[in-house]
């Protein structure tokens, strides 16, 4: 933890989460969780095979299904009351990469005796094409299980229907509800399935996340920043650009206009962010072009701020440069921050002593990173713990030829989870 990022804290989270980094004493692994999760170390390599071997990209209605469908199967056998979700035309936030057919969510309900109710997540589409698969399939190598969409987020699944196999086999049910949710748009900001997140969130006492952790910091991640888009089109007129240029209206000198009374919007103090990143203008190198498009990165590190930059960018290009063009705004709120809370750090620093118990530091992610996270969208209303990053540690996301997670981190991660959930359960985190 930085000084900038203690600073920044309220002073509930503070004390709490600088106490995260207090001395823990090491306990003894609980049995037989621990054996139990050695023990499914093989049978969810077997599972990561199975999945990365379906190519099942946002876009790839067919292959989702076919993924779906093994993973309801999984689900179902490991006693799951499971239905699929498709998502709702009134629920779809359209953004300009939001596939034509989503993919549908799996969702599985386990009942027990118990008075809590625990959500787990994971996502089940890749950033990849169909046919990369042909020339990548699933591969070990030493430490490290290779596949298309094995770190984001398959492993992630996998960890699921294997934290789940744990349990049953010592027939865990002192909760209440244990609830699993896999979607299928996740790489496309969940256009189709952040309303039934935030729904789910609101209705259980703690969430965790099964996206991966890194090969280079075993951890979990209680705050990332919130991903948000300013797409700008402008509508001039075409002109010959050599005999007539003056009966033209330059879409393009309108639109750098813009951009440059638009560039200054950033926020250090606040944590946010507007870049732009895309434009494009024009048909031809004759033509006074009569269309303009660009688009700006946006990050933000309080839900609230969305607001206060999406204010700022429409009154700034009220002001023109060319007579007649116009000029349209497109603001996607693609993904909320998750938000650092008092639950989250306390929950986390539970966490720390039960991975200590298996000799293993557990490092906990304070700042926001980058990145975007289903997490978000399902800390949205509730006030209960929403923890990030209980996946495998893995690198390589999105990339063509190097994704890949560590097979050495299987059993630690099991058992965390499970412990997790059996902690929460019982009441036993507090």
């Amino acid at each position: 933890m930085n000084v900038n990022s203690i600073r920044r804290l309220p002073h509930a989270v503070l004390v709490i989460a600088c106490a995260i980094f207090a001395p823990q004493v090491s306990a003894a692994p609980l049995e037989p969780v621990m054996s139990l999760a050695a023990k499914e170390k093989a049978p969810l390599l077997d599972t990561l095979k199975d999945l990365v071997s379906i190519e099942s990209g946002s876009g790839d209605r067919e292959g989702l299904d076919k993924i779906s469908e093994l993973i309801a199967n999984r689900l179902r056998r490991l006693g799951g009351t499971v239905e699929f979700i498709e998502p709702m035309p009134g629920d779809i936030y359209k953004m300009v990469d939001t596939p034509k057919q989503i993919g549908r969510m799996v969702q599985a309900r386990f009942t027990g005796t118990g008075t809590r109710k625990i959500l787990l997540i994971a996502h089940m589409d890749t950033v990849y094409l169909r046919g990369m698969l042909a020339r990548q399939p699933f591969r070990v190598d030493g430490n490290r299980a290779y596949g298309l969409g094995i770190a984001d987020d398959k492993q992630g699944i996998a960890v699921i229907l294997h934290t789940l196999a744990v349990l049953k086999a010592m027939d865990f049910r002192d909760y209440a509800l244990i609830t699993v949710l896999i979607n299928a748009d996740e790489e496309v900001s969940s256009a189709g399935s952040r309303a039934t997140l935030t729904k789910l969130g609101a209705e259980h006492d703690a969430v965790f996340s099964c996206e991966g952790s890194r090969v280079d910091s075993d951890r979990l991640s209680l705050t990332t920043a919130g991903i948000a888009a300013v797409v700008l089109n402008v509508q001039g007129r075409a002109s010959h650009a050599g005999s007539a240029p003056e009966n033209g209206r330059n879409a393009l000198y309108e639109l750098s206009h813009q951009i440059l009374q638009t560039r200054d919007l950033s926020d250090p103090k606040t944590g946010l962010k507007m870049n732009w990143t895309v434009a494009s203008a024009g048909t031809n190198r004759n033509v006074i072009p009569a269309i303009a498009s660009a688009t700006a990165d946006v990050r933000v590190l309080r839900v609230a701020d969305y607001d206060g930059i999406e204010e700022k960018v429409t009154e700034r290009i009220k002001k023109q440069l060319i007579p007649d063009t116009k000029v349209a705004m497109t603001f996607e709120r693609r993904r909320p921050p998750l938000e650092m809370t008092p639950a989250n750090a306390a929950l986390a620093k539970h966490a720390q002593k039960i991975y200590s118990e298996v000799g293993r530091q557990l490092v906990i992610g304070d700042v926001a990173e980058g990145g975007g996270t289903d997490a978000a969208f399902a800390a949205l209303k509730t006030k209960a713990p929403v923890i990030e990053r209980f996946g495998l540690q893995g690198f390589g996301a999105h990339s063509n030829d190097a994704e890949y997670v560590y097979i050495d981190s299987i059993e630690p991660r099991l058992y965390l989870l499970s412990r997790m959930i059996m902690d929460v359960a019982q009441g036993k985190d507090k």
